[in-house]
């Protein structure tokens, strides 16, 4: 028997990685490569989305605050309302480059310009 990924509410983390990413005004923006979990909750903090480059050459990451995606079931993706020229002035980071998670300051400024509240906040 294979393993269920989906149902009507939940999705693995697997079949999460790979999702496309839109705006309000429905232009795709990128895909989800990877989502970060709080540890002591279980809940997922941050959906990392790929963004522009080609054949990942010059491709960045863009760390989005969980809060700030939706679902939407009719493009089969996650929105978030950011328009392509915010989402380029937000926080990113490259591949060969670490992002400074832990760093309170850090991931604050995330929040900060997606106007969300920190996951820690809500555990």
């Amino acid at each position: 028997m294979e393993a269920l990924d989906e149902t009507t509410a939940l999705i693995s983390a697997g079949k999460v990685k790979g999702t496309d990413v839109y705006n309000t005004n429905g232009d795709r923006l990128g895909e989800i490569y990877d989502v970060m979990i709080d540890k002591k909750s279980g809940k997922i903090a941050y959906a990392i989305m790929s963004f522009g480059g080609f054949l990942s050459i010059g491709e960045r990451y863009h760390p989005l605050p969980w809060a700030s995606l939706k679902y939407d079931t009719r493009q089969g993706g996650y929105v978030v309302g950011l328009t392509i020229e915010q989402l380029e002035k937000a926080p990113t980071y490259g591949r060969d480059e670490t992002p400074k998670w832990g760093d309170p300051a850090y991931e604050k400024s995330i929040h900060d310009y997606y106007q969300t509240s920190p996951y820690w906040i809500a555990i």
